[in-house]
């Protein structure tokens, strides 16, 4: 099937439901947790899971990358005092380093004032629960709010989290144990594979709570997940997790747009969470400020914004992120798929 061929049928309609996993394994929606809010925050709704969620989010990545674990812990300690809720993770993270700090961080009543995300990578179900387990005791808590499969960037890879022994078998019944809240998924290489992640979790009669993907001014001109996978998304109720709003600097790189105008711009868009890295003070004052400021952009000034990058945007050149494997720990790292 032709690419554009495959995207209309996606678009158009979800295979109906043909094989569900087991309803014991599928525990009935948790309810939501009210945290604190800051009245200089933008806070909304996580897809239809009736949580609250601040609009910005700590990035995981970027918080593991200080020489000293205390100015890590200051980073989180700030950014929840200012309002930020949503926590970004991921098990392999500065291989582990992110989640121990965090863990550190949300002592002492910090985690009761977040929802804490993090990212599985592995495939199989022991290898789902091996890292989850990591996970659970890096990050010092016996519940993670969402974990979400990392790196659904190749085609073949929901088929493998959704046959049996697989990764979702394992989710569910870690949900079902208390052990997580809600499940999703992330990805940033082609739209096509987020499409096939939701079509199959569909067939099997699975509910996917969130979705993230690289939502940012040159995405709407390349394999562009804002065209083609949020309407979707939005017709399924799955909470959209904006990342890439600059792409570890690429996009800002191309010199046509400025940091607090490609927040607002991801802002603007139907996302729940725009997930940014913050590794410093000077760089979590301007995500602050992003949603202090924050006012929807016009149709006029999307366009004219779009305009501006659309002639950088056409190669993919500052998403390598879609075009290289440059972003793909998983690809450098096969074992972690188990």
């Amino acid at each position: 099937m032709e690419r554009r061929d495959f995207l209309k049928s996606a678009a158009a309609t979800l295979t109906a439901a043909a094989t569900t996993f087991p309803a014991a394994a599928q525990s009935p929606s948790p309810a939501a947790i009210t945290r604190p809010q800051s009245p200089d925050m933008i806070y909304r709704n996580l897809g239809t899971t009736g949580e609250k969620v601040s609009a910005i989010g700590l990035g995981g990545h970027h918080i593991g990358r200080q020489a000293d674990p205390a100015d890590s812990i200051a980073l989180i300690h700030k950014a929840i005092d200012h309002g930020i809720t949503f926590m970004d993770n991921c098990w392999d993270y500065n291989d582990g380093i992110s989640e121990v700090r965090m863990g550190q961080a949300l002592r002492d009543g910090n985690r009761a004032k977040v929802f804490l995300m993090t990212k599985i990578d592995g495939r199989t179900a022991a290898a789902f629960n091996r890292q989850l387990e990591e996970s659970l005791g890096r990050l010092q808590t016996d519940m993670i709010d969402l974990v979400q499969f990392h790196e659904i960037i190749r085609m073949e890879d929901p088929d493998r989290i959704f046959v049996p022994g697989g990764a979702m078998e394992a989710a569910l019944a870690a949900k079902q144990a208390g052990k997580l809240r809600y499940i999703g998924f992330t990805g940033h290489k082609d739209p096509i594979v987020h499409l096939r992640m939701i079509d199959m979790a569909h067939q099997h009669g699975v509910h996917l709570d969130t979705v993230q993907m690289p939502i940012n001014v040159m995405d709407a001109h390349f394999r562009s997940f804002t065209n083609e996978v949020i309407p979707i998304a939005l017709q399924q109720g799955i909470g959209i997790l904006a990342m890439k709003t600059f792409g570890d600097s690429f996009v800002l790189q191309s010199n046509t747009v400025q940091p607090i105008e490609a927040l607002h711009y991801s802002l603007t868009l139907p996302v729940s969470v725009v997930i940014t890295g913050i590794d410093s003070m000077p760089i979590l004052d301007q995500a602050l400020t992003a949603a202090r400021t924050f006012q929807p952009l016009t149709h006029a000034q999307i366009a004219t914004l779009l305009d501006r990058t659309r002639q950088a945007a056409l190669t993919g050149k500052f998403e390598p992120f879609k075009t290289t494997q440059h972003f793909d720990g998983t690809a450098s790292n096969p074992k972690w798929l188990g």
